[in-house]
């Protein structure tokens, strides 16, 4: 007969798989997710009769699970939840929990590459004209878009910025990135002056006082009001389904347009990895090859 603590082995063992994560200072967005992963799996196991008992955890188990996860949901969220149960089969077995993790030899489902849709010059404008006005939204709402498409910075690191972070002497907005890693993202004169009018009408908001810099109507905006308040200018101007990432790329691709070396884009959007450059230059790179053959034909050059 299987006992209730084997049935609760996973939730418990979650929960200090929890206080290790924090003990380590990972982000709190990657500690929600891995715990999000880890939830989904126990229920998965539940719902099947597999078994809950770490030590009785085999692949097929959990390739069933991604398997699972595959059949409703995008290729990239049954990595995420991959990468996120690694991370707790991992921490099984450094805690001595398992002898063997169930994963050892299993590969990450592919992701296929889904080009990210660069913004034209016309629907930037039509983006930011629809964030023009007086209320206190609007100037709000363009000061995000603008931040975003000035500093390619994440949602989540958008979303945590205090009123502290934003230096207008140094025209940087200093982000807690993944890791952990705090940088500072530089942005341009337009951008200094969406901050500046969106602090001058922030300064009236009844929760002023509070640290957290963007504010909405009961408190601080969350990071998924970040993309509903994006997705809702991007409607306006025509843009659908219009989301902070696309900005990212809009970012990464207006920097490699101009000149901008990939050195420095790597520092200012937080990237370690080469990986993850090469990842968001695909966003265009049709169009910037376009762009250079037109500058650099020999054909038309003779």
């Amino acid at each position: 007969m299987t006992s209730k603590t084997e049935i609760d082995q996973i939730r418990i063992l979650a929960e200090s798989f929890r206080r290790g994560l924090l003990a380590t200072n990972r982000a709190p967005r990657n500690i929600d997710s891995y715990m999000e992963a880890v939830r989904l799996f126990d229920r998965f196991l539940v719902s099947k009769g597999m078994p809950t008992r770490v030590g009785a955890i085999r692949r097929e188990h959990v390739e069933s699970f991604i398997a699972d996860i595959l059949e409703r949901f995008k290729p990239a969220t049954a990595a995420n939840k991959y990468r996120s149960l690694q991370q707790f089969f991992r921490w099984l077995l450094e805690e001595g929990e398992i002898t063997d993790s169930p994963m050892k030899n299993m590969r990450p489902p592919a992701v296929p590459e889904e080009p990210v849709p660069i913004l034209s010059e016309d629907e930037l404008r039509k983006l930011f004209k629809a964030c023009e006005g007086r209320l206190f939204e609007d100037r709000r709402d363009n000061a995000i878009v603008s931040l975003f498409l000035d500093t390619g910075m994440r949602r989540n690191e958008l979303a945590e910025l205090k009123q502290s972070d934003i230096d207008f002497d140094a025209t940087v907005a200093v982000v807690m990135g993944k890791g952990r890693r705090p940088r500072a993202t530089p942005f341009g004169r337009k951008t200094a002056v969406a901050l500046d009018r969106y602090l001058r009408a922030r300064a009236g908001h009844p929760l002023a006082e509070l640290p957290n810099l963007w504010l909405g109507q009961r408190g601080p905006i969350t990071n998924s009001g970040i993309r509903d308040i994006v997705k809702k200018r991007g409607d306006k101007a025509g843009i659908k389904g219009l989301h902070p990432h696309q900005l990212r790329h809009q970012f990464a691709h207006e920097w490699l347009s101009e000149g901008g070396t990939e050195g420095d884009l790597m520092r200012i959007a937080g990237w370690r990895s080469r990986q993850m450059l090469q990842r968001y230059a695909a966003s265009a790179a049709d169009e910037r090859a376009r762009d250079a053959h037109k500058r650099l034909s020999p054909r038309d050059r003779l």
